[in-house]
């Protein structure tokens, strides 16, 4: 939160549509792809400049240029003004930390989303970008933070001319690239509830506080997740009810489907979220009952040698055995003293070494 802050203060002065990079430093190049294709024919361009862009306008058939990698910023403003763009979108393309939304212009309409991607199951990562998109008569403009290959199933399903995806028009390429990103989001999900029974697993093994520190690492996780899908849902429902001629009303049922989608992922998320308070609860309780365990035995310690403590301190143990069977040879023992403190410190690391075998610190 305080690096959001801090990079979004870099705007502070600066008339509203100016393009300025909010996000990682670390910005991976432009890289520019154009996919122009029809029902019968497809062209691809690797690696584009902005020419040939402007040239693939002319063309018959759905145009979708694909735009990785924000770093270039002048370059990817002059695609974005030659296309008819008005500055605020410009801006907020950039703004790689906003919320999900979805604005509606006269000949086009913008919305930007956060998609998410699993990069290591092993170790359970996920990875996240913000992608945004403008949907024009026959145009599709996708740029996003980084050349993942999250859109590769619809590049391979381009390739198919049997494909609904060649058949149908640039709302439905839109539909099939939001409906990529919601599936991603399911592969998250289903890899944060493998970790809360990891999660739970341990907790009725052992209770040690790494545990703690995982239950509050993925409850952040879905905070993040939360934060994300919450407005994706109103990006679709606007796509669906929003009175525009570019959606046809074939493609509305098909986003009504990946809007159903977004709720089931919301229901599953706020589950898990409940799921993972409970299993904090239950590390909680364990804690707790343990401690009383602790406190039982050493009550019990206690209460042994309360009433023996108070009644040497009353008569002390320096009695006159001179004349007794029962004299005690350590008073007059040159190395008494030193023999006392060999039993205390002796004790002492006894009663250590006894509580860490039972675990209590």
């Amino acid at each position: 939160m305080h690096n959001n802050i801090n990079l979004r203060s870099k705007k502070t002065g600066l008339p509203p549509g100016s393009p300025i990079y909010i996000g990682q430093q670390n910005a991976q190049d432009t890289k520019i792809n154009i996919v122009n294709y029809d029902s019968s024919n497809i062209n691809t361009i690797s690696e584009a400049n902005i020419d040939q862009c402007l040239a693939a306008k002319e063309n018959p058939g759905v145009l979708w240029i694909d735009i990785a990698g924000l770093r270039d910023i002048n370059k990817i403003t002059d695609i974005a003004k030659n296309f008819g763009l008005h500055p605020l979108v410009i801006e907020d393309i950039f703004n790689t930390q906003q919320r999900p939304k979805v604005d509606f212009f006269d000949n086009y309409i913008f919305l930007t989303v956060r998609a998410y991607l699993t990069n290591n199951q092993e170790n359970k990562h996920f990875s996240s970008q913000q992608i945004s998109f403008i949907l024009g008569k026959n145009l599709v403009i996708t740029i996003r933070e980084n050349s993942s290959d999250i859109f590769f199933a619809i590049e391979e399903r381009l390739q198919v001319v049997q494909s609904i995806i060649r058949k149908k028009g640039a709302d439905y390429l839109l539909h099939a690239l939001l409906d990529v990103i919601v599936d991603g989001y399911f592969a998250v999900v289903e890899m944060l509830g493998d970790n809360i029974g990891l999660l739970e697993d341990k907790i009725t093994i052992n209770q040690d506080i790494q545990i703690v520190k995982e239950i509050h690492a993925t409850k952040r996780e879905m905070i993040f997740l939360r934060k994300s899908i919450w407005p994706l849902r109103e990006v679709i429902n606007g796509l669906q009810h929003g009175t525009d001629n570019l959606i046809t009303m074939e493609t509305v049922m098909y986003l009504k489907d990946v809007y159903d989608h977004t709720i089931q992922i919301i229901d599953t998320i706020e589950t898990y979220r409940d799921f993972l308070a409970s299993i904090l609860d239950v590390y909680l309780s364990s804690v707790s009952n343990k401690l009383n365990e602790v406190m039982k035995v050493l009550a019990v310690f206690a209460s042994i040698f309360i009433p023996l403590t108070f009644i040497t301190s009353i008569y002390g143990m320096n009695f006159n055995t001179v004349n007794s069977p029962f004299n005690m040879p350590e008073l007059n023992w040159r190395y008494g003293y030193l023999f006392v403190w060999g039993i205390m410190i002796a004790a002492s690391i006894g009663m250590l070494i006894f509580f860490k075998k039972k675990k209590w610190w």
